[in-house]
């Protein structure tokens, strides 16, 4: 058996952007390279399956992430898989790519009893339940989506007549919680519209590395309504009947986000504006 060369030398020494840039290419099985200028972020390897099949390109899989790039439309689809974790690891990643548009495509509980399956909540803002967006910046800080991104999305819906609500969502690491009544009785008293496991943290995250990214949650499960929690059958529902549409938008919205920065409407970080560049390798 041969030992790991641990006092092998290394030649040169690692900085942060070359460490993020290998760790991705590594993670997503794809050159850096490869990724376009705007990014889906979704937890769904069928949304990129589904995005990769309607624009005939190829599906990347490295040891984490799936990824898909279409050139023609200069849009990159990534499935980061689940968690506050993870959300975190794909936007110090990417955040050291010339990405200048991103969006969540995410999907929420909905705690609004009127609400119904399959409509869409734009999420301005997430209650940090998670822990994990205090590595970026303290608790008083709050947890807000990019403006400029959801002004995009929420003009999208509109030109598109679609049923959707504003709000805020929960995110939380807490797993089970349909049947916590403690924890149900704290969603009631906060008033959050939405429950889900990425917002915070992508969006503090986001805002610690000025990478410009919004969300369009879908609502695919109802929790606190009587029999609304998401099940094996009720989920592929949802997929038959919803994920195109929401990848669609999603495409729609980085369109119209990218239209947005041209025209430097508020909220667009300099970068994207082409006046200053994410850190590169030396």
């Amino acid at each position: 058996m041969t030992d790991f060369p641990i006092d092998e030398p290394v030649e040169g020494e690692i900085d942060e952007s070359q460490y993020a840039r290998e760790t991705l290419e590594r993670y997503s099985g794809s050159k850096v390279e490869d990724f376009r200028s705007n990014l889906l972020l979704t937890n769904f390897p069928r949304y990129v399956e589904y995005f990769a099949k309607t624009r005939n390109i190829e599906v990347i899989e490295g040891s984490m992430f799936k990824v898909a790039h279409c050139e023609k439309e200069d849009i990159s689809i990534l499935d980061f898989k689940i968690g506050s974790t993870a959300a975190a690891l794909v936007v110090d990643l990417c955040s050291f790519l010339p990405i200048k548009a991103s969006v969540l495509l995410g999907m929420c509980a909905g705690l609004r009893r009127r609400y119904k399956i399959g409509e869409y909540l734009v999420p301005v803002a997430s209650i940090r339940g998670e822990g994990t967006s205090n590595f970026y910046f303290s608790k008083e800080v709050p947890s807000l989506a990019n403006f400029l991104m959801q002004k995009a999305v929420t003009e999208v819906l509109e030109d598109e007549k679609s049923n959707y609500h504003i709000g805020i969502t929960h995110t939380t690491n807490l797993r089970f919680w349909e049947f916590n009544e403690d924890f149900i009785s704290r969603l009631k008293a906060n008033k959050a519209q939405g429950l889900e496991l990425e917002c915070a943290t992508l969006f503090m995250a986001s805002y610690k590395r000025k990478f410009t990214l919004g969300a369009l949650l879908l609502i695919s499960d109802l929790p606190l309504n009587r029999n609304g929690v998401k099940t094996k059958q009720s989920s592929e529902w949802v997929y038959q009947n919803f994920m195109a549409d929401h990848i669609e938008k999603g495409v729609a919205i980085i369109r119209k986000a990218r239209d947005m920065q041209s025209k430097k409407v508020k909220g667009a970080y300099h970068r994207n504006l082409g006046m200053g560049k994410p850190p590169k390798a030396e």
